[in-house]
């Protein structure tokens, strides 16, 4: 298995679900939905995120190890139709069924918000995001879209046995990576990200985002950064009181 070096602020953990959809979100507006083979990097952000975030840190997904066999299960769902020429459409989706990953990911400070400097407390945010980790995350854990539930434990990335152990290398060619934010880039545009998806015994080790090509990015449009301000729509991570029970597991 490929060695994926660790950050000093770094949190592993494992996700697992029944079902889990991971596409490129422009493509989700109507009609059938199938889902790529492994998930992307923008869905494995949401979860972390979905664990724990501040806007004053970055989650970068530095890799994602597959530990059961790829399958499919398609789906008929009805879906209404608004135009009022027929109460509902039949479209079948095609789901990835009974996933497990162990994900590997760090931060980094946003240093678009120099506002939030005071917040930039490596050692407190580290210790929560690991302690959310530990009571399965802060928010409701999502696989790729909101009815693929998702739950999470900790776990050391890379121990245990996967399906793909020292299968060698596969391919999935060119997949949606993720989105270039605002609040991310400092740029009030959106931009969409792909790459050459690949997988190595079962690892998948991402790009960030600085290292996507610039040939398989696309603008979407134009999109001003949300502002944060302290004690309005943010709160400094010490006076966060829904981090109260976090903070106090730290003192006991």
């Amino acid at each position: 298995m490929n060695h994926i070096p660790r950050k000093r602020n770094s949190i592993e953990f494992k996700v697992w679900g029944s079902y889990a959809l991971f596409s490129d979100p422009i493509t989700r507006l109507g009609g059938e939905k199938f889902s790529y083979q492994i998930p992307t990097y923008e869905a494995m952000k949401g979860v972390v995120e979905s664990i724990y975030w501040k806007p004053s840190i970055i989650w970068f997904v530095d890799a994602v190890r597959v530990m059961k066999r790829i399958q499919t299960e398609s789906k008929g769902v009805k879906t209404l139709v608004m135009d009022g020429s027929k109460p509902s459409d039949l479209s079948f989706y095609t789901y990835l069924r009974d996933v497990e990953y162990q994900v590997l990911a760090h931060f980094e400070f946003n240093r678009n918000y120099p506002e939030l400097k005071a917040d930039w407390n490596e050692n407190k945010h580290h210790n929560i995001a690991k302690r959310a980790v530990d009571k399965g995350g802060r928010r409701d854990i999502f696989l790729g879209t909101r009815e693929c539930q998702g739950y999470v434990e900790p776990c050391e990335f890379g121990l245990g046995e996967g399906f793909y152990d020292n299968y060698g290398e596969i391919e999935f060619g060119p997949m949606f990576h993720g989105y270039d934010y605002p609040n991310e880039t400092g740029k009030a545009e959106l931009w969409k990200r792909l790459w050459r998806a690949k997988m190595e015994d079962g690892v998948i080790a991402f790009p960030s985002p600085v290292e996507c090509s610039a040939e398989m990015r696309q603008f979407v449009r134009a999109m001003q950064p949300t502002p944060f301000v302290d004690n309005r729509n943010f709160t400094m991570i010490d006076g966060d009181e829904s981090l109260a029970e976090l903070l106090k597991l730290g003192e006991n």
